[in-house]
């Protein structure tokens, strides 16, 4: 049987769920780090949020911390960071880390807030772009099967413009496919026959697995910190690199 065939003809709805990590400034800070976790069905994304919920109740208990304070990697010791962190092996997880200060473009975009949203946009959609690419290589999507994309993001100050343009820079890159004016060339879309993309940003005190997210990225980001991160930390865990993909 192909790899693909168990994905049967109704179509494959994948769910995104990510956070930030970091600060991303271009005097002070060397790295900012995007993370999160993918499904690729409802049935195990709910599953991995039930689990992860359990694992939250037993800190909670254990720790006596209130039902009302949110269990995100600032507030949490590492031993707990660690387990939670360890809810999520078996998921698929990705990252990206922005070394800010190889950007040749850091002194442009420095003191501007809407240039520097602009390149995290960028630096997102990049990695998304090269996550599925590596999954669609490693033979767990079929592309053609691809029915839509669902992406949920923790909420922030960006503009109501700039989350529309974020979503319209994911369409265009994994449904519409994009095109380099200066070279005249096409790059065909990844999901060819995907109906839709859809870009929400998420109250992680109501959404359990965007504080999922937030495990993943301080993790991703601690590692780069400690310079311990490697391009391939499990099966199922994909970190790159940005302005170069130099992790080994």
């Amino acid at each position: 049987m192909a790899a693909f065939d168990v994905y049967g003809g109704n179509g494959m709805d994948i769910f995104v769920y990510s956070d930030e990590s970091g600060v991303f400034d271009c005097y002070h800070s060397q790295y900012f780090v995007f993370g999160g976790v993918v499904f690729l069905d409802n049935k195990t994304m709910e599953s991995s949020a039930r689990r992860y919920l359990s694992v939250e109740q037993e800190i909670r208990q254990e720790n006596m911390i209130a039902s009302e304070d949110e269990l995100k990697a600032a507030s949490l010791e590492r031993k707990n960071q660690r387990r939670l962190f360890r809810v999520t092996n078996r998921e698929f997880r990705f990252g990206v880390v922005v070394e800010i200060p190889k950007l040749k473009i850091r002194a442009q975009i420095a003191d501007d807030k809407k240039s520097r949203q602009r390149y995290m946009d960028f630096a997102y959609k990049i990695a998304i772009k090269r996550f599925f690419s590596s999954l669609i290589q490693d033979g767990a999507i079929n592309p053609v099967e691809v029915k839509t994309i669902h992406f949920f993001v923790d909420q922030h100050t960006t503009a109501t413009n700039g989350r529309y343009e974020l979503n319209e820079n994911l369409e265009q890159e994994l449904i519409r496919g994009s095109f380099n004016f200066e070279w005249q060339i096409f790059h065909p879309p990844l999901f060819p026959n995907a109906k839709s993309v859809t870009l929400k940003y998420c109250d992680s005190r109501k959404v359990v697995l965007i504080r999922a997210a937030d495990i993943i990225a301080n993790r991703i980001y601690h590692l780069a910190i400690e310079n311990t991160l490697r391009y391939r930390e499990s099966p199922h865990f994909y970190v790159y690199a940005l302005p170069d993909n130099d992790l080994k």
